[in-house]
């Protein structure tokens, strides 16, 4: 963490991957403990998009949502070589990549460890990751690298849009496949869910705390309320799939590699290219964030849609949703501490 934010959370947040750890283990060791509290809490979903989850989302992304000046978003223009590379990335490179690297792992180094009947499903469950840009958690990878709140909500509210017209193409293209079942109903829920509503709330309630003259305050005491959401949301996600890790441990690793490798991948290279352009380290970093990361509930939605619930792809996507979270935390770090790297290199 910056040691801004390190000030601002204190011990919590600087061991906050130590908790990652203890949660995902936590979640592993629930979700086979007690099966049925975490199916219950599974099922309470609505087009794939889990409401436990999203009420945890909520208290994650709403201090980011609060340090925005809405007043501001016209300023986000000046940023436009930050845009231009998340953009890039999340369209241009990350689907095509994550194609490559399925290709090339899953047919060819690890062929002789998988179902041959499954490598098909797995590779597509894969390229339906890649090809579908997160929406929520980029508001608390952002936050924790100190990024700029008007760029970040800025190029989620594009990159949704731009989904819209380019997953279903970009995904049939991939998967050579004439015609793609879009889960609208999943996408579209999930930015009223993770954007619309947020952002509603958050501007009545910037008004409110500003004109009192508490918002720094609030948003001193909200800090502690999001990290432990994001604790609970691991638990959360590694209980679902605890039965599952432990039934097929090896296919899950094999799965988390090149997933793993396209998240460094993409974030690297948005990194050096922003750092390249001259582009400020509050911009570099969530455009390095948002070009890693993925919209798995919409994967997940179009992979079970496409090839059925007990599918490799649906595994694949799942396995995104395990890797997400400790993954992105690792480029969280990465980019907090080569900031005056980055720094030196736009002077």
């Amino acid at each position: 963490m910056v040691k801004s934010n390190i000030k601002s959370m204190g011990l919590f947040a600087r061991f906050l991957t130590l908790w990652v750890f203890l949660a995902i283990v936590s979640g592993i060791s629930l979700g086979n403990l007690m099966p049925a509290l975490f199916h219950t809490l599974g099922n309470i979903e609505i087009a794939h998009i889990n409401l436990p989850v999203a009420m945890l989302v909520w208290a994650m992304i709403l201090p980011m949502l609060l340090k925005i000046d809405y007043t501001s978003l016209h300023e986000v223009w000046a940023h436009r070589r930050g845009v231009a590379v998340t953009v890039g990335i999340n369209w241009l490179v990350k689907p095509f990549s994550m194609a490559l690297l399925g290709y090339l792992f899953l047919r060819f180094l690890f062929v002789d460890w998988l179902d041959p009947r499954q490598l098909d499903s797995y590779i597509a469950g894969l390229i339906l990751l890649a090809a579908a840009p997160c929406t929520a958690m980029v508001f608390v990878w952002s936050r924790l690298v100190d990024g700029h709140p008007q760029f970040t909500l800025s190029q989620v509210a594009l990159n949704d849009l731009i989904m819209i017209f380019a997953f279903a193409p970009i995904v049939g293209l991939l998967l050579g496949v004439a015609s793609i079942t879009v889960p609208w109903n999943t996408l579209f829920l999930s930015v009223l869910l993770y954007i619309v509503i947020p952002v509603i709330l958050a501007y009545v309630g910037r008004k409110m705390l500003l004109s009192r003259g508490i918002l720094d305050e609030w948003l001193h005491k909200m800090d502690p309320l999001s990290m432990a959401a994001l604790l609970v949301t691991v638990v959360l996600l590694f209980g679902f799939q605890g039965e599952q890790i432990l039934a097929q441990p090896l296919v899950i690793l094999l799965l988390a590699i090149p997933i793993t490798i396209q998240v460094y991948f993409n974030a690297s290279l948005a990194y050096f290219l922003n750092r390249r352009l001259g582009v400020a380290h509050c911009v570099a970093g969530p455009s390095a964030l948002i070009g890693a990361s993925n919209f798995f509930e919409l994967a997940v939605a179009a992979a079970i849609a496409l090839f059925g619930f007990e599918s490799g792809a649906a595994l694949a996507t799942v396995v995104g949703v395990l890797v997400e979270v400790p993954v992105m935390l690792t480029v969280v770090a990465i980019v907090n501490r080569s900031k005056s790297w980055y720094e030196r290199g736009i002077k």
